[in-house]
């Protein structure tokens, strides 16, 4: 199918792209369209207007700023694979996001926003405690990604608010994650994934964790009682599977084509285990 008419605005300006999207049409920003266009094409989307971001300066910037990888809105998942400013559970997930093609044209940003559970950055977000910067006519304000994450394909933004970047906090000490992904074949969403986060203290004790699901519940999931398990604990086997288990039990799974509820939630705990494992091997050789 191909989509329906719409009309097209090429931003020069944030400025710009807010005012074209504050006209009262259905109107979707266009940066990658990795997501947008096959539902425009499926006419599961069917906007009156398209805002191309793409020609705004000083959207696609990476960079660490006040203690934060900060990522444009313009910055490609290939930008972040082939950054050596990526770090933990963000450069283990980078080279995991669909394909080469998706990964030279897609952003961030835009996936953040598209808020698909089987998505595999929010989860990453969710675990290393990001925010989401957005600009709207009235101004600048930052959002935890806890609180961006509404809804199957749903944000927090409002009717003329723009994503400009996400801020992902750094580590100020010995830090590691890591992101396990099961998928059908190369380029595929998940089917499970597990996105772990740990940051340890002068004595080795896990200071601070953060864990998060991916395609196994309406959103992605942050597991609040897995990662008060992790805190105040040494790192180890027993700690693991005690994570791994209130992991599981979080997830809510449906019996499909990839597979059984009870497989799947199987998966979330291997995949948790491996994935604090793995973080914690990395926080403690940094």
């Amino acid at each position: 199918m191909f989509p329906a008419r719409f009309d097209y605005v090429a931003a020069r300006t944030v400025e710009e792209a807010i005012a074209a999207k504050a006209t009262g049409d259905e109107t979707r920003f266009l940066a990658g369209g990795q997501s947008l266009i096959p539902m425009m094409k499926t006419r599961l989307a069917v906007p009156a207007k398209l805002v191309d971001i793409n020609r705004i300066p000083d959207l696609d910037g990476l960079e660490r700023v006040d203690g934060h990888l900060r990522v444009g809105a313009l910055v490609r998942h290939a930008q972040i694979v082939q950054s050596d400013l990526a770090f933990g559970a963000i450069a283990s997930a980078a080279p995991w996001i669909s394909d080469p093609l998706v990964r030279n044209l897609g952003t961030m940003c835009g996936s953040v926003a598209h808020c698909d559970p089987e998505g595999d950055w929010n989860s990453v977000l969710l675990a290393t405690g990001a925010d989401v910067v957005a600009r709207g006519p009235n101004g600048e304000r930052v959002i935890s990604i806890t609180e961006f994450v509404v809804d199957l394909f749903t944000n927090a933004l409002a009717d003329d608010e723009m994503v400009t970047e996400v801020r992902i906090p750094m580590p100020s000490g010995r830090a590691g994650g890591s992101y396990q992904k099961l998928e059908r074949k190369v380029g595929d969403y998940a089917t499970v994934a597990v996105a772990a986060h740990l940051e340890l203290d002068a004595d080795g004790a896990i200071s601070k964790a953060g864990v998060a699901l991916t395609a196994v519940a309406p959103v992605n999931r942050k597991v609040n009682a897995a990662e008060e398990v992790l805190v105040g604990s040494q790192p180890g086997e027993a700690v693991f599977a005690e994570a791994a288990e209130v992991a599981a039990h979080a997830a809510e799974p449906r019996d499909d084509v990839r597979g059984t509820s009870d497989w799947k939630r199987n998966v979330v705990r291997v995949f948790t285990r491996r994935a604090l494992a793995a973080a914690a091997a990395q926080a403690q050789g940094s």
